[in-house]
């Protein structure tokens, strides 16, 4: 029998090993891979050509013969051990000119077989994994090759642009465009840069607005063959930006009606603002009684409120149910000024009470301290309170043991620290101390706004008080808005106090008006009287000025910038009565 020299070539180059047999079973051919996997006999592929197949295959043979007989071929499978390996063998007719010639035996190793299967399950689970996350994605997806012809679309695609999918498969995404389904198409945006690209697309159909991003996908010669588009619905998320912007117009308003608000509760607690400063003033205030700065510092001058204002600080602050002690630095004698501030225990100096006292910071526990005039702390107890201050304890005179401060300070002053500082009357490190949080409270000359609801609040007070009916007309807040109120707030209100309790008509203008014009602190005549004279014109004009407002002596000193008895001396001099002896 002739084989095709041509074939030998082709049949070696097979992986598994082919052994052909005659009718009568006598070996005609064997392949490469067949000598190797059955060479372990010991003889060479010649002394196989021409023998009975049974001496190369034992266990096979017979099932070759069985296939031969009769009319029918019967295929036949199986397994053998060759060369310590198993096989596994199938058996096929050899047809040559449409007649049987014999039998063919192919033999591979079962686990190449294994291995084939194994790839097989592994890439159909791969494909059955990426198939259901495609469809399973609430995004949609859409998959085009490098010219834009539609490979896949998933589900959640298909529901937000309302279209069957299946009939856009292999077609170009060109024809969405020209058939309007689409707006824009992010793939020819792709196509066009070879990047990623992102567009907001509307669907007509649907209504909906799609975030729709573009990824291409490059072969190994850096060729586009894909281009992955994926889809996500923001039209919930852009009326949830919508609702939130109307949220923040409403949150805002509630705000200005908040702040309203408690510009009325600054009023009902004797504090004006309607002015742009004083509300910056009352804001900051506000903040920072909710954030309950440990420190606070007041500055302005005097009789702009600076009291009024810590208690209403304190008022707005959680722990406005606490104590809320007051000390003016200035009128504390300086023997006297830790003793009172901090306590003692018994027997601490000559002339302390036996059992001890407590200090005023011990007083205000939990709530709040307020340090009025602290620029007026002598200088030797300065460095006590600074220590208090930064370590949040202090000592109780005659004490071995410290307590801790638990209490927020509220420090003000209507003194030029900076310059004390220069001056060596104030130490600098307490003034760092203090001012960590600052306010600096504007003069009544720099908020006129503020002098109508001034003057209607005292007015309104001062009636009730009296039990009288005293009125003013508009005609009088021109000369009221002219003047410098250098005693601001307190100034105002001893002038209305005054005109209240002095004055016979239900009109006061004309009494405040002449109240007014003797406020000129220099003589307009001058030319007939000496220095002297002028000096003591000014001083009386002055003393009788502040005495109006003061409620003492001391406060008067602390105005004027001089001592208490100088201006015990200096009234007495003038004649004119101490603050305290007024009706």
């Amino acid at each position: 029998m002739t084989i095709n020299v041509n074939l030998f070539a082709i049949l070696d180059a097979v992986s598994y090993a082919v052994v052909a047999v005659d009718l009568d079973c006598r070996v005609i051919y064997l392949n490469k891979p067949a000598t190797q996997f059955l060479q372990a006999r010991g003889r060479a592929e010649a002394e196989y050509i021409g023998h009975d197949s049974e001496t190369l295959l034992p266990l096979a043979t017979p099932k070759v013969r069985e296939a031969l007989i009769g009319n029918e071929f019967k295929h036949g499978e199986g397994r053998i051990v060759a060369k310590g390996k198993e096989l596994f063998y199938e058996i096929t007719p050899l047809m040559i000119e449409e007649r049987l010639a014999g039998a063919v035996i192919s033999l591979q190793r079962p686990e190449r077989y294994e291995e084939l299967a194994c790839n097989l399950v592994t890439y159909q689970n791969m494909a059955r994994q990426l198939q259901t996350i495609f469809q399973s994605s609430s995004d949609g997806i859409w998959v085009t090759d490098g010219n834009g012809t539609i490979l896949d679309i998933n589900k959640a695609s298909k529901r937000l642009n309302a279209i069957d999918g299946s009939t856009l498969i292999g077609k170009n995404v060109k024809v969405m465009l020209d058939d309007g389904i689409i707006d824009d198409a992010v793939t020819l945006h792709v196509m066009e840069t070879g990047q990623q690209h992102t567009i907001i697309q509307h669907i007509k159909s649907t209504g909906k607005q799609l975030l729709v991003t573009g990824t291409p996908a490059f072969d190994d010669h850096g060729n586009l063959f894909l281009v992955v588009v994926n889809e996500r619905d923001i039209t919930d998320l852009n009326m949830l930006r919508e609702n939130l912007e109307q949220a923040r117009r409403l949150q805002a308003k509630v705000r200005e009606e908040l702040d309203d608000l408690t510009m009325l509760e600054f009023r009902h607690g004797g504090v004006v603002a309607e002015s742009k400063s004083m509300r910056q003033v009352l804001s900051t205030c506000l903040r920072l009684s909710k954030l309950e700065a440990t420190t606070l510092l007041l500055l302005g001058e005097s009789g702009t409120g600076k009291g009024l204002l810590a208690k209403f600080i304190h008022k707005s602050g959680p722990n406005k149910q606490k104590p809320f002690i007051s000390v003016n630095c200035a009128a504390l004698p300086d023997s006297l000024f830790e003793a009172e501030l901090f306590g003692y225990q018994k027997g601490a100096f000559t002339g302390a009470v036996e059992t001890g006292r407590v200090g005023l910071i011990e007083l205000a526990e939990d709530g709040t301290l307020f340090l009025d005039e602290v620029g007026e702390t002598p200088l030797a107890s300065q460095a006590k309170l600074l220590k208090c201050l930064d370590e949040r304890e202090y000592f109780p005179l005659g004490a071995s043991k410290p307590k801790q401060l638990k209490c927020n300070i509220i420090a003000a002053t209507n003194r030029d620290l900076d310059a004390m500082v220069l001056s060596k009357r104030f130490r600098k490190d307490l003034l760092y101390r203090l001012n960590t949080f600052t306010v600096s409270i504007p003069p009544l000359r720099e908020r006129p706004e503020d002098l109508f609801e001034l003057v209607a609040m005292i007015l309104r007070q001062c009636n009730t008080k009296y039990s009288t009916d005293k009125r003013i007309t508009p005609k009088l807040f021109d000369q009221l808005q002219r003047y410098p109120f250098p005693g601001n707030v307190r100034e105002l209100k001893g002038l209305i106090r005054k005109g209240v309790v002095m004055s016979d008509e239900p009109i006061l203008d004309e009494f405040l008006f002449d109240l007014l014009k003797t406020d000129s602190s220099i003589p307009k005549e001058t030319e007939n009287i000496t220095l002297p004279q002028a000096i003591d014109s000014v001083e009386r004009k002055m003393l009788a000025k502040v005495r109006t407002f003061c409620s003492g002596t001391r406060e008067m000193a602390s105005y004027l910038g001089v001592s208490q008895p100088t201006v015990v001396r200096k009234l007495k001099k003038h004649g004119i009565r101490p603050p305290k002896e007024n009706a």
